[in-house]
């Protein structure tokens, strides 16, 4: 039996990651085994930049934090080296960057499992997530989208303005005058 100091180290670990977890909008469980320390690097730059936080966990400790959560479902991938990858902003960026390295590293780096708000997703969803544009790439078309109607008004406006003889120019002048 452990002692009460390395007890208590545990339990606060346990809860962290269950805190963390709870706390995450997505989240990654990856076998990262054989990657090297400059390909580990990069990821890890890449995820600091979309504000992933990505660490190695030690399996007994996630599955216990996982099982306080309900999501006993993920335990039996928890073997092997496992990392794991939370965003608490864009549930999307963990599942894009890890897909993106998990292709260019092969058989080295592979997704296990994931989550989202809770649920655990299977293989189709996680390639689905992966395929998604990044949170900022999708605000721009909705707001592409919300802007075009106004757009082509305005657009339109101009041109028969422009058939009636007269133009934007004069137009914003004769108003000025008023």
């Amino acid at each position: 039996m452990p002692n009460a100091k390395v007890l208590s180290e545990k339990q606060a670990i346990v809860a962290a990651l269950a805190e963390r977890i709870k706390g995450a909008s997505a989240g990654i469980l990856v076998d990262y085994k054989g990657i090297t320390v400059s390909e580990d690097t990069a990821l890890r730059t890449e995820l600091r930049k979309e504000a992933v936080d990505y660490t190695v966990v030690k399996n007994t400790l996630t599955r216990r934090a996982l099982d306080e959560l309900g999501m006993s479902g993920l335990d039996p991938v928890l073997n092997g080296t496992t990392s794991l990858a939370t965003a608490e902003n864009d549930p999307i960026a963990p599942f894009r960057i890890i897909n993106d390295y998990s292709k260019k590293l092969g058989e080295r780096f592979n997704i296990k499992a994931a989550f989202m708000e809770g649920k655990i997703l299977n293989d189709a969803e996680i390639a689905e997530m992966s395929s998604l544009p990044s949170k900022d790439a999708l605000y721009s078309k909705v707001l592409g989208t919300m802007i075009a109607p106004i757009t082509g008004l305005a657009v339109c406006l101009g041109q028969i303005l422009e058939q009636k003889g007269g133009s934007l120019e004069a137009g914003a002048a004769e108003a000025a005058a008023e």
